[in-house]
């Protein structure tokens, strides 16, 4: 089997978050964007924010609803972070995830040392020659 294409991999990743969303939290975001880089995975989430948070926020109890989202966040971040390495086939160095409340919006930053090993390694944005798995650096 052919290794996939840099979209491929985007589109796995989305579509599995949003079905950890969906299972985890009772949740389908809208719009999810997914694009690699250099070192890094760029992950948008619109409409993230549970019924639960935006009943809080509306009424006043922000401290709770961003204790709630900690507590989200402990259980969904893992699970983000061990399906990026199963889908990429690669370790997540580190993966920061922040949800603004009022916004409904979650942005992740996903690091890895290397990027995964695709048929088109030309499409990522800033790919850095060393970076590029499986890819002739003296093709550049």
């Amino acid at each position: 089997m052919s290794a996939p294409t840099i979209g491929q991999l985007e589109r796995e990743i989305s579509n599995r978050i949003r079905s950890l969303y969906n299972v985890e939290l009772g949740l389908r975001p809208t719009k999810i964007n997914c694009h690699f880089f250099h070192g890094e995975l760029a992950i948008t989430l619109e409409n993230s924010v549970t019924k639960v948070e935006q009943i809080l926020m509306k009424s006043g109890s922000d401290i709770l609803a961003e204790q709630v989202r900690i507590d989200i966040d402990r259980i969904i971040v893992p699970q983000i972070q061990d399906m990026i390495e199963e889908v990429i086939d690669k370790p997540v160095l580190d993966l920061i995830s922040h949800t603004n409340l009022r916004t409904g919006r979650t942005g992740i930053i996903v690091f890895i040392e290397n990027l995964p090993e695709v048929r088109n390694p030309q499409a990522i944005p800033k790919a850095r020659k060393k970076n590029v798995a499986g890819w002739n650096s003296s093709a550049f």
